[in-house]
């Protein structure tokens, strides 16, 4: 099925529901086929913890750094 953008927008929940139920639906610009419809697939789920062991954070990481601060909030109150 091919479906301009115009009667997209007007239909949308209909045509996902098509795509959900099989069927391939093609959106179009001025009849010229732009895009396709399909259900997403997902890809499973993220790994945690994939560089652990890989790197060590320096132990004033969380330190405030003067010149920084100064910066962001200038020389006083």
């Amino acid at each position: 099925m091919i479906v301009n953008i115009a009667e997209a927008k007007a239909n949308l929940s209909k045509l996902i529901n098509r795509a959900l139920h099989g069927e391939k639906i093609v959106i179009a610009k001025n009849n010229t086929p732009l895009v396709e419809l399909i259900v997403h697939k997902p890809e499973g789920k993220r790994q945690l913890g994939l560089l652990r062991g890989e790197f060590t954070l320096p132990a004033d990481f969380l330190d405030e750094d003067e010149a920084i601060d100064e910066m962001f909030y200038g020389n006083g109150p």
